[in-house]
């Protein structure tokens, strides 16, 4: 029986986090289930940085960008005997569980606890990179797309102010689904993502042609992960007709408010997770699937990363 679990935060943190914090805590306290908030993900359980949460420890945080529990990247988690150093410091204050939010790193950290040391625990994925298998989408996702897409179509009205070209730079690691989505969305005039090689001399011929036809603005969204703006820049500035800039959002898109839909997702997710464990059912990620919530085992998800959507790639090249 389920009677003490905890929930942290870990990597990099993704608008939605604090909101499924609060559906956590307000479900297991509901079901007779103490809950503690592990402060600065791994490395606070490494500290043994616990703190005992109720019904108004998460008052007023579901609207808080970030989160509340705080977060870090902790790289001796790596090693096996950090991991079971975790584990006994987690049992010796009795907790039955863990909840771990966040992305690939921390999922798999999660998992180890429990293939190394049968620790239970339940994953759910919080990473605005969406690049997290088996689930539709990851808390923090649509928050970051609408700030990037706020952004840029701000950047296009000054870029058909002055006739100019704007390169943005946007985030996603080795993922270009930030990008790409941020380019539909946006009506990008060209989309450099890593999952493409990039042809630099048929993409100036084509943003040449489109200059010499009248258009008066170009926007050029690229993921971090496929190439860096300023890379761009160089090999298409002088060869396309416009003046250009570059604008790099970087971590912006981690912040703010989250969306309805986001605040939605994260309380669904953080519900289950402690439904999960009073079902004894553990080691598994709460996903999101065509609309339903689902568990999946973690080592599944580890074991399938996500990779774009074949036909979003077939759009960017006919709309873009």
């Amino acid at each position: 029986m389920i009677k003490k679990i905890a929930i942290m935060t870990s990597g990099g943190d993704s608008p939605g986090m604090n909101a499924a914090v609060r559906a956590a805590v307000r479900t297991a306290v509901t079901e007779g289930i103490e809950i503690y908030g592990i402060n600065r993900g791994y490395s606070g359980l490494l500290d043994e940085d616990f703190s005992k949460m109720d019904y108004s420890s998460v008052g007023g945080i579901m609207e808080r960008g970030g989160t509340v529990l705080r977060s870090s990247r902790c790289k001796e988690f790596q090693l096996k005997p950090t991991r079971e150093n975790a584990v006994d410091i987690l049992k010796e204050h009795e907790f039955d569980g863990l909840i771990v939010v966040g992305g690939d790193g921390s999922l798999t950290g999660a998992h180890l606890l429990n293939e190394e040391f049968d620790f239970p625990v339940v994953g759910i994925p919080g990473s605005i990179d969406n690049d997290i298998g088996y689930t539709d989408t990851c808390i923090g996702v649509d928050t970051c797309l609408n700030t990037c897409m706020e952004n840029i179509q701000k950047l296009k009205d000054t870029a058909s102010s002055h006739e100019r070209a704007f390169i943005v730079e946007v985030m996603g690691r080795g993922s270009g689904y930030i990008a790409l989505c941020s380019g539909i969305a946006t009506g990008a005039e060209a989309v450099i993502i890593p999952e493409i090689p990039v042809d630099y001399d048929k993409l100036t011929d084509k943003l040449w042609h489109e200059r010499q036809r009248g258009k008066i603005n170009c926007i050029i969204v690229v993921a971090e992960g496929a190439a860096s703006a300023y890379t761009v820049a160089r090999h298409i500035e002088h060869r396309i007709g416009y003046d250009t800039r570059i604008t790099i959002l970087g971590h912006v898109q981690r912040g703010g408010s989250p969306t309805a839909y986001d605040r939605l997702l994260a309380s669904r997710m953080g519900y289950e997770a402690v439904k999960a464990f009073q079902d004894n059912d553990t080691d598994v990620m709460i996903s999101l699937i065509s609309g339903r919530m689902e568990r999946v085992p973690l080592g599944d998800v580890l074991a399938n990363k996500k990779g774009l959507d074949p036909k979003l790639i077939e759009m960017i090249k006919i709309l873009s």
